[in-house]
C-alpha cells in the first residue's frame, strides 16, 4: 500500500521561507503505469478556499510545473533514491497559509498536472502559517 508522509510545515513570518518534504512508501500498481507517467505534487487549501495546484514534478525526468501564484518564490525537487519530494518556499506571504498535501498522480499527458482530480494517492497534509 502507497503511503505518503509530509513534514517540514509550521509558522514562519512574511518573507520567510520553509521546505516541506513528502516521503512515499509502497509501491504502485503497474497496471497504473500504462500509458502513463507517474508525476508529484503539492496542493493547497487555505480556509474557504479549494485546493489549489501549486507545483508539480515529473520524477522520470525533472520537469517541474508551477501556479503562476509561486513561480520565482517556490521550488520542487525530488531525490529519487530518498523517495522523496520537496517543496522550498521562500518570499512566504500571509497568502500562502494553508494545509499543504503531497499526491502521486498518474497521468497520460502533463496537462494537467496541477489539476487536483488528476491524482490518486493523496498525504495527510501538513499546515503551514505565515503571519504579517
Amino acid at each position: 500500500q502507497v503511503r505518503l508522509v509530509e513534514s517540514g510545515g509550521g509558522s514562519v513570518q512574511a518573507g520567510g521561507s520553509l521546505r516541506l518534504s513528502c516521503v512515499t512508501s509502497g509501491y504502485y500498481p503497474s497496471s497504473l503505469y500504462m500509458g502513463r507517467k507517474r508525476y508529484m505534487g503539492w496542493f493547497r487549501q487555505g480556509p474557504g478556499k479549494e485546493r489549489e495546484g501549486v507545483a508539480g514534478i515529473y520524477p522520470g525526468g525533472g520537469s517541474t510545473y508551477y501556479a503562476d501564484s509561486v513561480k520565482g518564490r517556490f521550488t520542487i525537487s525530488q531525490d529519487n533514491a530518498k523517495k522523496t519530494v520537496y517543496l522550498q518556499m521562500n518570499s512566504l506571504k500571509p497568502d500562502d497559509t494553508a494545509k499543504y498535501y503531497c499526491a502521486a498522480g498518474f497521468l497520460p499527458t502533463d496537462s494537467k498536472v496541477l489539476d487536483s482530480t488528476s491524482y490518486n494517492y493523496w498525504g495527510q497534509g501538513i499546515q503551514v502559517t505565515v503571519s504579517s
